[in-house]
């Protein structure tokens, strides 16, 4: 079972910043790649940051400059460091993973955590 814990989202006031943190129950060595979505009321789900195994990052224009992805291997953790943050970044942000598993392209969504940024 592939479990990811997602924890850091809080309320902060516009220009501020925030460090997520997303825990994995496995190596995350064996996800091919991972990031960070979030999902705003009413929108859709969108890509802010991707991780891939080989350490390969992008972003969302929206975020570049002001969001990096990071990961400590050794915990099994990936980061996301939020600077400046815009109340239009307010949303729920979610980790995600994918790994082949036999012969399956397989992913793995955490619960979600929520970042409010008020104005």
């Amino acid at each position: 079972q592939v479990q990811l814990v997602e924890s850091g989202g809080g309320l902060v006031q516009a220009g501020g910043s925030l460090r997520l943190s997303c825990a994995a129950s496995i190596n995350i060595f064996s996800f091919n790649a991972m990031g960070w979505y979030r999902q705003a009321p009413g929108k859709q789900r969108e890509s802010v940051a991707t991780i891939t195994r080989a350490g390969s990052t992008n972003y969302t224009e929206s975020v570049k400059g002001r969001v990096t992805i990071s990961r400590d291997n050794a915990k099994n953790t990936v980061y996301l460091q939020m600077n400046s943050l815009k109340p239009e970044d307010t949303a729920v942000y979610y980790c995600k993973s994918e790994r082949w598993w036999t012969e399956e392209l397989r992913t793995y969504w955490g619960q979600g955590t929520q970042v409010t940024v008020s104005s």
